[in-house]
């Protein structure tokens, strides 16, 4: 069973995915669930969802359904430098600050920063953004831990982080701006429970851009390529600190183009993950 945000006449919903097919939730019908955030915070979600579930309720094809971006009131973090070929990545566009990449990738404390706050977050389908004052942008495919207010990871979804390298590679202090700005994080379209989630490292991670119709850049890793685990980093994230409605975490990427690449208005953005789904995303 996974689990979505989708729009409705009225506002938002949540529903309940499973064989193909969307079942809507009443979550009226359990008062401490109001949003898919509680839904996903339950001791078991997938139980809370049958009890939700309308038994009456026509089964919806997902084509015809509007994902939202699965958020409700979370902070949205990320996490650095927690693949080699980022590690490497990371050193070659900022020569004089490679040092500290390599210190990070080895260090116990990860990088980690704020990516977006909800309002931010660009629904799936919907378009994401270069930087007008960036030359060198490309997106950022990683796994992206949902976690409750007890620190707690209880669910996998797919995040693009959009990144400007040329400006973060002229100064690390400049990240902020690299990676933070308007449309520069999508989330989505579904949520898969831990208890659904295939054994991690088995997961394949996929990258496609096109542009033009056509292949501009593929790129393929795996989790067992990460050099932390995903407990380790959600851990991390919430030491000496609080999030009263939970977090998300984008837990870095092992694909990168090579130099010569950049996004340009018009590509088209596909990750997939195993065990989750395609996150789409046109880039304006």
């Amino acid at each position: 069973m996974q689990f979505a945000k989708v729009q409705r006449q009225n506002g938002s919903g949540v529903v309940a995915i499973e064989g193909g097919q969307a079942f809507a939730l009443d979550l009226a019908r359990d008062p401490a669930v109001r949003t898919l955030a509680d839904l996903l915070h339950a001791p078991d979600p997938i139980a809370t969802a049958r009890n939700l579930q309308d038994a009456k309720a026509t089964a919806e094809p997902l084509d015809a359904l509007t994902f939202l971006a699965p958020v409700d009131h979370q902070e949205v973090w990320a996490a650095g430098v927690t693949y080699k070929r980022s590690k490497v990545a990371r050193e070659e566009e900022s020569v004089g600050a490679a040092q500290f990449y390599d210190k990070v990738y080895t260090a116990p404390r990860p990088e980690l920063f704020l990516k977006a706050t909800p309002a931010r977050v660009v629904d799936p389908g919907r378009p994401v953004r270069i930087r007008a004052d960036a030359k060198w942008s490309v997106p950022e495919p990683e796994l992206t831990l949902v976690i409750s207010t007890a620190g707690k990871i209880v669910g996998f979804t797919v995040g693009n982080d959009m990144s400007s390298r040329d400006i973060e590679g002229e100064n690390p202090l400049y990240l902020p701006q690299a990676k933070i700005y308007k449309g520069s994080c999508s989330i989505g379209p579904v949520v898969t429970p831990v208890a659904s989630m295939p054994p991690l490292p088995d997961v394949v991670i996929k990258l496609n851009i096109t542009r033009g119709g056509k292949v501009a850049f593929e790129g393929t890793t795996t989790l067992s390529q990460m050099a932390r685990s995903v407990e380790s980093l959600a851990e991390w994230l919430f030491k000496e600190n609080e999030f009263p409605n939970g977090a998300l975490l984008l837990t870095g990427t092992g694909i990168v183009p090579p130099d010569e690449f950049t996004l340009a208005s018009g590509d088209d953005v596909s990750i997939t993950i195993g065990g989750i789904g395609t996150l789409r995303n046109p880039v304006a």
